[in-house]
């Protein structure tokens, strides 16, 4: 058997071209979960900020313009094409330095003389390979005080945007092998209290998980939902390992008939907002 693909190699192949060429849909789509996550991190003009996995850039973007010309945004993320798309994104507020690196071993705490004030992520901390020494790292990168804030999904159950596809797709296609527990992926965290005891475990202290629920706008119609779902969301590698092309229309006929018949679709999400100090 061929050796799997490491988080690196996958978010700079296919898939990260995927969400680059997707980007604004996504940031659409994640909008009022990004909107809790802001809020939560509690930002503050003047503030450094460290965004891990910070993707097409969103973040990154929307904390400079909150931290402003006294401040300054660090943004890391493994992808190259994401990045490339993030660069090129106009920007206000902040300087935003974009490093193409991997935030569990790359020597975060280097990257400002003072530290950091607050780090953020939005769905860019399940995918670690190891993912207390990750949390750590990050720590290091902290002031004595300095913030976590960071959003991950609940269990598969609580997020009905991917449930309902995945059902639909599972209808026409064998379902994969389960993966092996704690092993990276995007419900990672569904158990806050183990994502509360890691955050411990890598030195943070007052970690807490806070629920954060709502509808997510997948598409304005079922087809740009259907897109959405096939192209990016976590069904979309189902749909892509599957071989037959004739099997593979059955599946997306089958996306395409669980979306609503008419108007937007809307399906709940179900996040943490997770929050910690770095006690120095």
């Amino acid at each position: 058997m061929p050796e799997p693909i490491t988080q690196t190699e996958y978010w700079n192949g296919d898939v990260g071209a995927r969400w680059a060429g997707m980007q604004a849909e996504l940031d659409q789509v994640f909008a009022p979960l990004t909107a809790s996550l802001l809020e939560g991190a509690g930002l503050r003009p003047g503030e450094r900020v460290l965004d891990i996995g910070c993707g097409c850039g969103e973040i990154a973007l929307l904390a400079a313009a909150r931290s402003g010309a006294g401040g300054g945004v660090t943004a890391v993320d493994v992808s190259r094409p994401m990045l490339a798309r993030a660069r090129t994104r106009p920007a206000t507020g902040a300087p935003i330095r974009w490093i193409e690196a991997d935030a569990q071993t790359h020597p975060l705490a280097q990257e400002h003389d003072r530290g950091h004030d607050v780090a953020l992520s939005r769905f860019g901390v399940m995918f670690f390979e190891d993912s207390c020494a990750a949390f750590a790292n990050i720590r290091r990168a902290l002031r004595p005080g300095g913030r976590l804030a960071v959003l991950c999904w609940r269990a598969l159950a609580e997020n009905p945007w991917v449930s309902l596809p995945r059902a639909a797709v599972l209808s026409v296609v064998p379902e994969p092998a389960a993966s092996p527990p704690g092993s990276p992926g995007p419900f990672r965290f569904a158990e806050g209290e183990a994502l509360v005891d890691l955050l411990g475990q890598a030195g943070f202290t007052g970690a807490a998980v806070a629920p954060i629920e709502c509808p997510l706008e997948i598409g304005a119609d079922p087809e740009a939902a259907t897109r959405f779902s096939a192209t990016v969301g976590p069904i979309a590698g189902l749909l892509r390992e599957i071989d037959d092309p004739a099997l593979r229309e059955r599946a997306l006929a089958a996306l395409r008939d669980a979306m609503p018949a008419e108007g937007p679709v809307r399906l709940g999400a179900a996040c943490w907002l997770a929050t910690a100090v770095n006690p120095g």
